[in-house]
């Protein structure tokens, strides 16, 4: 990068970090530190919420996602507006009247409080994790631009984001996402607009979204049948995204702490579900949006010099290995094909606009049959770096924006580009971590502790926001150790998914059985919730390994399914009919 893209990258991230602490003034207790006293807008909460979900990952990965595989992956979040709903019809109203901290105070009240620690463990356990990915993502583009060790580079990114997050609390997180997200469309919006800028003379924005066409790349509704069967491995399609996407955005709103904690920084109840509900109507766009402009970049490629591997620092160590003049080879091949690419690409839309519809039919098949060709050299082109580097990620999804905002921004806006990417990290990871330290205070230590009941009430509280602040530095610190994990997990945006697919179906099944089966107790939805996570987990490794054909998104319908299954059967076993306390 150039000096000025250094230097409106470290002003963008100093900027929003001052403007954040600035705005984080809140009483020193729990109530300020993760709720923000309560004090929240709709729109704060709407744009707290979204940038809770809209990670690096989002912006870093789901534009590579929809190169490699189409537009399809937004059927993911169709099931997100019915769900928003939902919550605003039960669960929100209910958690604003009991005034709790955490969704899973709530279970303890209902059931017990061995139900409600195995929930606030799952859900502890599963975003954790899924923040450590998160972390690793952003150190992505140090690690590419810096050639730093990855390693080292999830230390330093995650040290930046634990001090970030301890010094500020939830009101920071909220008031920073405000301004990133002002930041990150402007920058988004840039970027599809220089991919349309830089095609050749005489190829529009229209032109552009017929090449992605017919290369198969705006798939946006699959039906997920082939051949007259619905194929139930098929991650993305219309079905599965209403239905699985449905549980899923139920479960990730209305049980995650991570989201919870963001709509209980409302004033009211009226400003949470107004959040919530223009969430509905906003993400799905959004995401569109973000998808469309791998769509666009997939056409770019179509017109100009695509790299066959993206990744640059791990290219770079393969081609200086034994297997160099293999991948000298390979590249050669590629960027042949690439060539004649460009020229099937032109003739393709000058068939369009002469209407020529014998010429169009033929040049689609060429151009679809050219890019299969690319794609199996590119196979190839990663099987020699998997040779080279075993221990290398060979998989350059994530790489494919980053790589097209290096070679081809001008000055200035590549800075801008990359502190989006930062920023998106930022405000995911900051509220990540301020929930999993609101769940391990509230339903851990403040539940447990017995040393606290000689201080009075302003001396307990600036007790458990220093004690808080610790929890959070402690989450950040494992956050780290998983990032370090990472480098093989492929499409960060995929992999964040699927292991949330393997725990919020359950979690959403306990919720569930609380809110709408009201005979069932806390030892029968305890036991449900157990042998039900088992059971998803052993399904999704028996998927992996291809004895059974079921996609990540199904999980979390069949886990909240199972959970309520059994909780009737076990209640029944116990104490026919017998109500809850």
């Amino acid at each position: 990068m150039s000096g000025i893209d250094w230097i409106v990258l470290i002003a963008t991230l100093l900027g929003i970090i001052a403007y954040g602490l600035y705005k984080s003034r809140t009483s020193k207790d729990l109530d300020g530190y993760f709720l923000s006293n309560r004090s929240m807008p709709w729109y704060l909460v709407l744009l707290s919420i979204m940038g809770t979900q809209a990670s690096a990952v989002t912006f870093l990965s789901a534009p590579g996602q929809a190169f490699t595989d189409g537009m399809r992956f937004v059927q993911y979040y169709f099931g997100l507006p019915l769900a928003m709903v939902v919550l605003c019809i039960t669960f929100v109203p209910l958690f604003s009247r009991l005034k709790v901290f955490t969704a899973y105070e709530f279970l303890e009240k209902r059931f017990d409080l061995q139900t409600r620690i195995l929930t606030s463990f799952l859900f502890l356990l599963q975003r954790g994790l899924s923040t450590g990915i998160s972390i690793y993502a952003p150190s992505i583009i140090l690690s590419s631009l810096l050639g730093w060790n990855i390693f080292l580079t999830n230390i330093v990114m995650g040290g930046l984001l634990i001090i970030y997050t301890v010094s500020g609390g939830a009101k920071a997180v909220a008031y920073t996402q405000q301004l990133q997200f002002v930041i990150i469309f402007i920058g988004m919006f840039l970027a599809g607009y220089m991919i349309v800028h830089l095609l050749p003379p005489g190829i529009g924005f229209a032109d552009a979204l017929r090449v992605s066409g017919a290369s198969g790349k705006l798939n946006v509704i699959t039906t997920g049948a082939e051949g007259g069967h619905f194929d139930w491995r098929d991650k993305y399609n219309i079905w599965s995204g209403v239905i699985g996407g449905f549980f899923l955005a139920l479960s990730y709103f209305g049980t995650d702490q991570s989201q919870v904690g963001r709509y209980l920084t409302a004033k009211n109840t009226t400003e949470s579900k107004l959040g919530l509900l223009m969430n509905g109507l906003v993400k799905v766009p959004m995401q569109f949006f973000i998808l469309l402009i791998g769509a666009l970049l997939f056409t770019f490629y179509q017109f100009k010099p695509s790299p066959v591997f993206h990744n640059r620092a791990v290219e770079e160590k393969a081609q200086q290995t034994v297997y160099k003049d293999s991948l000298k080879l390979v590249q050669a091949e590629y960027v042949t094909k690439n060539a004649k690419q460009a020229e099937l690409s032109s003739d393709y839309i000058n068939a369009y606009h002469a209407n020529n519809v014998g010429k169009l039919k033929e040049l689609k098949d060429s151009v679809a049959l050219n890019n299969k060709q690319l794609e199996a050299l590119r196979g190839a082109y990663k099987g020699y770096i998997k040779k080279a580097l075993p221990l290398a990620d060979n998989n350059d999804t994530n790489y494919i924006f980053l790589r097209f905002v290096i070679d081809y921004l001008p000055v200035g806006l590549i800075g801008l580009l990359i502190a989006i990417i930062f920023l998106a990290a930022w405000g995911s990871i900051a509220a990540a971590l301020n929930s999993l330290a609101s769940c391990t205070m509230i339903d851990f230590h403040r539940r447990f502790s017995k040393n606290d009941a000689e201080l009075n009430e302003g001396e307990l509280g600036k007790k458990e926001y220093r004690i808080s602040r610790i929890y959070t530095f402690a989450w950040g610190i494992f956050c780290i150790i998983v990032a370090q994990f990472a480098n093989r997990m492929g499409s960060l945006i995929e992999a964040v998914n699927i292991l949330g697919s393997l725990f919020y179906g359950v979690i959403l099944g306990i919720f569930l059985v609380a809110f709408y089966v009201k005979r069932v107790g806390g030892k029968a939805v305890f036991w449900s919730a157990i042998i039900s996570e088992i059971i998803i987990v052993a399904l999704f490794f028996l998927n992996e390994y291809g004895v059974i054909n079921l996609s990540f998104l199904w999980l979390n319908a069949v886990g909240a399914l199972l959970v309520v299954m059994f909780s009737l059967v076990f209640q029944l076993s116990y104490q026919p009919f017998q109500k809850s306390k």
